[in-house]
């Protein structure tokens, strides 16, 4: 008897018990679809936030104030200044230097429609750090920060939010905690990253921030671009020289600050986020494990239930090849079937918690392959079994079974 015939034969043993056959898929449509949407998620988080770091700028070095693990207790040392800032970009390897300070819950008002988002104070270079051009009018100068001048550059949800359709926001007034601003530009979409809206943010002068909304003369961080990716590494070194100066630290004293290379960042998130992948990837294809072990135990059923049939086929010329090709061909195609359902059930949830709860799904096409061929090798080990005890069984002692 050839692959062909059975293949079809089992086929039509399988449909002969379809409930048996769909709950014995079950274990197996499960698995693929945990294994998938698992994964998926995994892989989502980490595209985000690598893609939300990428967006930061290249050859980057970010400036905070605090010690490695927060900031110094017992001093008041810990903290950035519109001098650090200065005296940054006078050092060698530097590119462009761009500070910020923010206010994360600012109430923005347009008439009588209001909005709540984040206004950060900061340079014109950061949107050339960013690289983040405008759509509508433009970013404002040095011009602008040297006068503490009252305007604001608009990411696009602040602007769906505040303005009617079609309305340009250009040359309009908006209330920041009460005080008018001009808008002079709109940046362009840059969408979620990482489930952060990435365009919910209002960009002001840094100078206005400090002095009109912070009340401080300090800054949250500084974004260092260096000349090249090489420059990364000696221009850390000499930031952190010059700081230590101007904070006049002890040589025993910790930082306090911080300097971070995104690009080491970046390596370390997609460390971790591979060791989460296997994890979460391994966790769930506990339960195709346990699929597996539903297949074989309901083989073995079928066997048993079957005997009289082996016995008659063998006794008409049916080898023992024969015997063992057409059930394993029924694990086969069970595990093969369940793994195509659970690819779609896994895939449907990717998408059904991407659109209801926000999350970040990336389901690869390798994800599906992998997920696909570990279905077909749990067919291939947990029926190979009772295949062979099928095989196995003696003709003479098969006929008188009843």
């Amino acid at each position: 008897m050839d692959l062909r015939s059975s293949v079809k034969m089992a086929l039509q043993s399988l449909l002969m018990n379809k409930m048996r056959s769909f709950l014995t898929m079950l274990g197996v449509i499960i698995g693929v679809g945990a294994v998938i949407a698992m994964v998926a998620l995994s892989q989502g988080t980490a595209s985000g936030i690598t893609d939300r770091i990428s967006s930061m700028g290249s050859n980057l070095l970010t400036v905070s104030a605090g010690g490695s693990s927060g900031p110094i207790r017992g001093t008041n040392t810990a903290k950035l200044t519109n001098g650090d800032v200065e005296a940054i970009k006078e050092l060698p390897l530097v590119k462009y230097v761009a500070a910020e300070s923010s206010v994360s819950s600012a109430t923005i008002a347009v008439g009588s429609n209001t909005w709540t988002t984040t206004v950060d104070g900061t340079a014109p270079e950061l949107m050339t750090i960013k690289n983040w051009p405008t759509t509508k009018g433009s970013f404002f100068d040095e011009s602008d920060v040297n006068s503490m001048n009252r305007v604001a550059v608009l990411g696009t949800t602040v602007v769906t939010n505040l303005f009617a359709d079609g309305a340009s926001p250009l040359g309009e007034t908006i209330k920041i905690n009460g005080l008018s601003f001009t808008v002079v530009g709109v940046l362009k979409e840059k969408g979620s990253s990482g489930g952060q809206d990435q365009d919910d943010i209002i960009y002001v002068p840094l100078s206005t921030a400090q002095q009109r909304l912070l009340g401080s003369a300090t800054v949250r961080s500084i974004n260092v671009q260096a000349t090249s990716e090489e420059a990364l590494t000696p221009l850390k070194e000499y930031i952190t020289t010059l700081l230590r100066q101007r904070h006049r630290l002890a040589e025993t004293a910790d930082n306090d600050f911080r300097v971070r290379d995104m690009a080491e960042l970046l390596s370390t998130i997609e460390d971790t986020t591979k060791m989460m992948t296997f994890l979460l990837g391994g966790i769930a294809a506990v339960s195709l494990l346990v699929g597996g072990i539903g297949i074989m135990n309901i083989m073995l059923v079928s066997v048993t239930e079957r005997t009289r049939e082996i016995g008659i086929r063998m006794a008409i010329g049916a080898t023992t090849n024969a015997i063992l090709t057409q059930f394993l061909i029924e694990a086969l195609v069970l595990c093969f079937v369940g793994g195509l359902i659970g690819v779609l059930v896994g895939w449907g949830t990717a998408q059904l918690l991407s659109i209801f709860a926000g999350l970040t799904m990336k389901v690869a096409p390798w994800l599906i392959g992998i997920s696909m061929g570990f279905a077909v090798m749990i067919g291939l080990f947990f029926g190979y079994y009772p295949a062979r005890k099928a095989a196995n069984s003696n003709p003479i002692e098969a006929l008188r079974f009843e």
